[in-house]
């Protein structure tokens, strides 16, 4: 169960990710689209998990691009909460699948 603190900071952390992702995204990750779905983070605000969906490329080829630029993207979010949080979280980046699921829900219900 998240507390609200850590609800108001895993929002905060995936807007800001999000525009950090988006204003890179020509140079880092041309031809791909990528979107944070859902960020956990844990209580002690040491790690937080964030699920991103990739649309245009490979999604596992653009998902190992971005934990490459892990620093940098960490750098920048720490520039962007310096205000909000002592310490920035850890990242870790992970391929949010729920699209895929829902669409294989309701295969099989028309089935």
């Amino acid at each position: 169960m998240e507390t609200n603190r850590q609800h108001r900071i895993s929002r905060l952390i995936q807007k800001d990710i999000g525009e950090i992702l988006q204003q890179g995204e020509q140079e880092w990750f041309p031809g791909a689209m990528i979107t944070v779905t859902k960020v956990y983070i844990t209580s002690d605000l040491s790690l937080s998990k964030i699920y991103l969906s990739i649309f245009g490329k490979d999604a596992d080829k653009v998902l190992q691009q971005v934990k490459a630029r892990n620093k940098e993207i960490r750098k920048h979010l720490g520039m962007r909460v310096r205000n909000q949080l002592r310490k920035v979280p850890e990242l870790r980046f992970f391929i949010d699948d729920s699209l895929d699921y829902i669409e294989n829900i309701e295969k099989l219900l028309k089935e």
